[in-house]
């Protein structure tokens, strides 16, 4: 027997990325021209907890000719035994690299640079991303050769998928025996959306050929100054900002006023310049800081997901044509959204108007009827008439916010809060901030909501009970704590850490 070994390809893709496509077209490139291949694949348990991983190997049909019988190829791959591995997610190569299949002495690592964000990163209460620098850093060491792009915008570009420009990147490392003839001979004889395909092919292999990563962000140009606003509640505003706030802090107020006055209206972002304008006299130590945090984080929180923003921004015009183009709509197609709804009673109760929310909330039989009708949750299509006429009717109790149960409830915490900030402000402005940035704990809808404010409220009793003696940097590491879980345990422990619990 030689000691020819098989080339040995992985392939890390999601479910719809088409890796099994991708797998199919390296056997039959193989086996079209004088290798003998095999491929497995072993699912992952679902589209983004894991990835399906497929796994070919080549060999030389000659040499298995002059060895005298057919070579006996692996089902899975294993560490540090890989020649090539191709990913269709940053992650997904990093989870590569952490299984040991990408080796310095041996691997040739191909990779998209987009994310897709796993279920954990989305639901964590606090920033749960993964660094992608230093993702792509770890890669970088672990691999011989490590060739990325954005390999998701290019196929969009092209019109295809990714799975397309994922083999045009292989045949553009040169790692393989083939050429590139013999690559694009593979895609025509898959017979389908052949044209698309060599395009993405084509823009794959010229990235790959090109060795070099995306290129750093090109300056955005200066962009002309926009013209004045045409309402005059509205240029009020501005010429509030601009006269009346630090320079420093100008720019998250102009965006912190422009949200609010989307969100309800001119009315309401005067409001918010109202309250920041109390904290702009606090003691800040000369620094703009303290402003621009609670600026940041009051225009979060005055801008609160009740079932009227939430319906909405469902009926929105700018969300259908994002969903049109996300699917790729073609002309003559239709489509159907179909939104799944499920208010609690407490989210009923709290768009009523203040003395009818808690009269129900209070209720015997009246509420156990409604919570009878809204034991299940509901589907509604809001790309036809009727169910966009009943979100539109709940988008349209907007101008009846302010007296519902839930905007009394929401003032009065951002008043206690703001009055916390000013309280810790005459202590040490940095404990402020910290105080400010606790708001990051008071977010989405529903469950979410209540188990952030949970924790805040917590954070905030905490505050209270210390008051001098504690320090910003043990505010910090409650605060990251409480986001650290949804649970609160981690919490709970660092509050009995510090004697604070």
């Amino acid at each position: 027997m030689s000691g020819t070994q098989p080339i040995k390809i992985a392939i890390l893709a999601m479910g719809g990325e088409g890796g099994g496509v991708l797998a199919d077209w390296i056997v039959d490139l193989g086996e079209h021209n004088g290798h003998i291949a095999q491929t497995t694949s072993v699912p992952g348990v679902a589209q983004r907890t894991g990835a399906t991983i497929y796994y070919v190997e080549l060999y030389p049909k000659a040499q298995a000719d002059r060895d005298g019988g057919t070579p006996v190829l692996a089902l899975m791959p294993l560490p540090g035994d890989v020649d090539v591995v191709l990913a269709s997610e940053l992650m997904e190569a990093g989870r590569a690299v952490q299984r040991g299949l990408v080796t310095p002495d041996r691997t040739t690592l191909v990779s998209s640079t987009h994310r897709v964000y796993s279920i954990a990163e989305k639901t964590a209460l606090g920033d749960g991303r993964a660094d992608s620098a230093q993702l792509i850093a770890h890669a970088q060491a672990a691999a011989k050769r490590f060739v990325r792009f954005d390999m998701a915008q290019t196929a969009e570009q092209a019109g295809s998928v990714i799975s397309a420009v994922m083999f045009g990147a292989l045949a553009g490392t040169g790692v393989l025996p083939f050429s590139r003839a013999q690559f694009e001979a593979t895609i025509e004889r898959g017979g389908v959306g052949v044209k698309p395909s060599l395009k993405a092919f084509a823009a794959g292999y010229s990235r790959a050929g090109d060795d070099a990563p995306d290129a750093a962000p090109a300056a955005v140009p200066m962009l002309p100054a926009k013209s004045a606003p045409r309402d005059a509640r509205v240029r009020a505003l501005l010429q509030r900002i601009a006269g009346e706030f630090p320079a420093g802090a100008q720019p998250v107020l102009i965006e912190g006023a422009r949200r609010l006055v989307d969100y309800q209206d001119p009315a309401y972002a005067a409001l918010y310049l109202d309250r920041l304008a109390r904290v702009a006299q606090l003691p800040a130590d000369g620094e703009p800081l303290l402003l621009q945090e609670t600026a940041r984080h009051l225009a979060l929180w005055m801008s609160y997901e009740d079932t009227i923003r939430v319906a909405e921004l469902k009926t929105r015009a700018t969300r259908f044509e994002r969903v049109r183009d996300e699917v790729r709509v073609g002309d003559g197609q239709l489509v159907a959204i179909n939104e799944y709804m499920h208010p609690r009673l407490q989210e009923i109760c709290e768009t009523l108007p203040a003395g009818l929310g808690r009269w129900l909330e209070g209720s015997g039989w009246p509420r156990r009827l409604v919570e009878r009708f809204t034991r299940k949750g509901r589907v509604i299509t809001t790309s036809s008439l009727r169910g966009f006429l009943m979100l539109y009717t709940v988008a349209g109790m907007k101008r009846w916010r302010r007296g519902t149960l839930r905007f009394a409830a929401e003032t009065q915490r951002i008043e206690q809060w703001l009055a916390q900030i000013a309280q810790a402000a005459a202590i040490n402005p940095r404990l402020a901030v910290e105080v400010a940035q606790c708001q990051r704990l008071v977010k989405g809808y529903s469950d979410t909501h209540a188990r952030g404010l949970r924790n805040f409220e917590v954070l905030m009793a905490a505050v209270q009970r210390a008051g001098a003696a504690l320090a910003p940097a043990t505010l910090r590491e409650l605060r990251d704590a409480a986001l650290a879980d949804e649970h609160g345990d981690k919490l709970r422990a660092t509050l009995a850490r510090h004697a604070l619990a």
